[in-house]
């Protein structure tokens, strides 16, 4: 599969760029692939085909980026999370995909504590959502230590969005910067209910599910049927330890959930997690990081599992890096490896480095701790490196242009 550099997504696009089809639109539509790395950006652009793919980049070189993502509803709109050693935790904005970019304003930041009061300080916006179709400009963002915010002018400007990120409950659910999560803990998956603006989910890792039903005004926990780590209370909100939460496009009622503790599906209203990754060989497996949706089967989700074992070695079981595949909802899955490496292949994807286009035939991709990027223009049936070298991999989105 060739890589051409020669001549940048920006220089092409950003004359021609339209919002995203609706879909299951019969158009042909150009994928743009969004990497977020440990030091830096790059998009690569695909042609029609997804045979042949050009890179742009790198943006921000020798910055953390967490997330990188295009509005939808304009189609030129990026958001970069950023973490950068002069300016701190930030924002970039670019409306012109990414030939130009600015820093936001007001980034994301918590309110000032009262006298006497300990603070929080945000190390690092790590999830970043487009806001309901009918909220042109609004965004959410989730933040490390876990916080909730909202900007209403294109991520410009940012204020705490919810009750929660003082709430005395919340901030013990919360637990602290020295808990769980290697790179601290984050607030992440904040998906938006296509019928409903005012219907919202987050995930704290760890602090468990959370709901609201009325634009964030009070949100509910959902945690009942998720395991806790052995020896742990799982009535303590404080040890759910979700990984990533995906809303199945094409029924929103349905959520998967790749957690610490397994895979997981729930179709709501019930209030309880099935934990399907029962039916992974075990042998591999249910502990892993991302978890992906087709866009119109909600009974296809694909996971990429990771050694789990004693010290959580965070690499693919035995070196031997696979995805697997439901198509019937978790009751049974399948390995899909071809073009993979098939020993001595010691990296893993982290949570928000998988993703797939809607194609008639959907396209996955996802990236790796090693800096690789592969995709599969059929599902997952094989598999093909489109770049190598990168930094690590924290971040992959793929938006499709017309």
């Amino acid at each position: 599969m060739a890589l051409k550099t020669k001549k940048p997504i920006r220089q092409k696009q950003e004359k021609s760029a339209h919002p995203m089809q609706t879909l299951g639109s019969k158009k042909k539509r150009q994928v743009v692939l969004l990497v977020a790395t440990r030091k830096g950006a790059w998009l690569l652009q695909g042609d029609t085909a997804r045979k042949t793919w050009r890179i742009d980049g790198p943006h921000f070189l020798g910055h953390i980026i967490n997330h990188l993502v295009l509005d939808p509803r304009d189609g030129r709109t990026l958001l970069a999370a950023a973490s950068t050693g002069h300016l701190g935790p930030t924002i970039f904005r670019s409306t012109n995909l990414g030939k130009t970019w600015k820093e936001a304003a007001h980034p994301p930041a918590f309110a000032k504590a009262s006298e006497g009061e300990q603070g929080r300080a945000v190390d690092h916006t790590f999830w970043l959502t487009p806001c309901h179709g009918n909220q042109p400009n609004a965004w959410y963002a989730g933040t490390s230590p876990q916080g909730i915010f909202r900007s209403e002018d294109g991520g410009d400007t940012w204020k705490p969005f919810s009750y929660i990120n003082d709430d005395p409950q919340y901030r013990n659910w919360m637990g602290t910067v020295q808990d769980g999560t290697p790179d601290g803990p984050k607030l992440h998956s904040i998906l938006v209910d296509p019928r409903d603006p005012k219907h919202l989910y987050f995930a704290m890792s760890g602090g468990g599910v959370h709901e609201s039903i009325d634009g964030g005004k009070t949100f509910h926990t959902l945690v009942k049927g998720m395991d806790v780590v052995a020896d742990f209370d799982p009535a303590n909100i404080d040890f759910h330890d979700p990984h990533c939460i995906r809303m199945c496009p094409s029924n929103p009622d349905r959520l998967y959930q790749q957690n610490h503790c397994g895979i997981y599906r729930i179709d709501r209203p019930s209030d309880t997690w099935l934990r399907i990754g029962k039916k992974m060989p075990k042998r591999v497996g249910d502990i892993g990081f991302p978890i992906v949706v087709h866009p119109r089967d909600a009974d296809t989700a694909w996971v990429f599992p990771m050694d789990g074992t004693m010290v959580w070695p965070r690499t693919s079981p035995g070196g031997k890096p696979a995805v697997y595949v439901t198509h019937n909802g978790g009751g049974r899955w399948e390995r899909l490896d071809a073009g993979l490496p098939e020993s001595q292949a010691w990296w893993t994807v982290k949570r928000q480095a998988m993703c797939a286009d809607t194609q008639k035939t959907v396209g996955l991709y996802f990236g790796t701790t090693s800096g690789e990027l592969w995709m599969s223009r059929n599902e997952g049936a094989r598999w093909t490196c489109i770049a190598k070298h990168l930094p690590e991999i924290y971040a992959i989105e793929a938006a499709e242009l017309k």
